[in-house]
């Protein structure tokens, strides 16, 4: 299996909803980033989709600089035209998360992020990659990852597969006053915890945070959940007191998702 152009278009359609507190997230990988607004540094994401979130670290952070990858070319295009104010500052490439001749591109990244897309590889897939992550990072580097995750028991399955419905279907009341996003929500069986299926590989929480500290990272946590969806991730070194507050990355977060 893999991703299409025709799921990039289905994407498209449902993520204003399909994404639970999407401007939250957004905001929440921004302000987890351990560098001050004025530093330079080198974001890696993986999956860029959209490009909303490599849109997002270029305007917080004015000298930083982003690579941008994706494995189908509409949302590379996409990423492309979303970020072409930035010129100079970021480049857009190809890659395949379920391979590893991408991972020099990992080499000296100060920062590595990811958005709905490492949930695709498999429990020793996760371990391999987060290893290659934590030796290719800069001495400040983090890995920051927002992704589905998986309950280890039923009742938790159906709390995440109906908290998620909850919220998908609350977005597309707010966002175009009718149920009918919703709809194509449900009937394309959007929700993994509801119709699981082979392409989706999601692995507990806990058991990742014991892979990225096994990896070497110096601090791993996980630092916001809700409906089965997750931001986690780890720093080689403590955290430090740089970086931006999440006030200030959440007006940023609305700002980008409403362009």
């Amino acid at each position: 299996m893999e991703w299409t152009q025709q799921d990039s278009d289905l994407y498209r359609q449902l993520s204003a909803i399909a994404v639970p507190a999407r401007a939250e997230q957004l905001a929440t990988l921004l302000t987890l980033i351990p560098f001050a607004e004025d530093e330079a540094f080198r974001v890696v994401e993986l999956a860029s989709g959209e490009g909303y979130l490599s849109s997002a670290i270029l305007k917080a952070f004015p000298k930083a600089q982003v690579i941008a990858l994706d494995y189908e070319a509409t949302m590379r295009e996409a990423t492309e035209k979303r970020l072409s104010s930035y010129k100079g500052r970021y480049e857009i490439g190809a890659f395949d998360i379920l391979k590893t001749d991408w991972f020099d591109v990992l080499n000296d990244a100060d920062v590595v992020v990811s958005s709905l897309c490492i949930h695709h590889l498999d429990d020793a897939g996760k371990q391999e990659l987060f290893e290659a992550v934590q030796s290719r990072l800069s001495a400040r580097g983090a890995l920051l990852i927002a992704d589905l995750v998986l309950p280890k028991n039923g009742r938790a399955q159906e709390l995440f597969a109906t908290t998620w419905d909850r919220m998908a279907e609350s977005a597309s009341i707010q966002t175009t006053l009718a149920r009918d996003v919703f709809q194509l929500f449900v009937e394309e069986q959007w929700n993994i915890y509801r119709y699981p299926d082979d392409f989706d590989k999601p692995s507990p929480m806990f058991e990742q945070l014991q892979w990225l500290d096994n990896a070497g990272f110096e601090t791993v946590d996980v630092f916001w959940m809700q409906a089965g969806h997750a931001i986690y991730g780890g720093y080689k070194e403590q955290a430090s007191d740089n970086g931006l507050l999440f006030e200030d990355t959440l007006s940023i977060a609305q700002q980008i998702l409403q362009d």
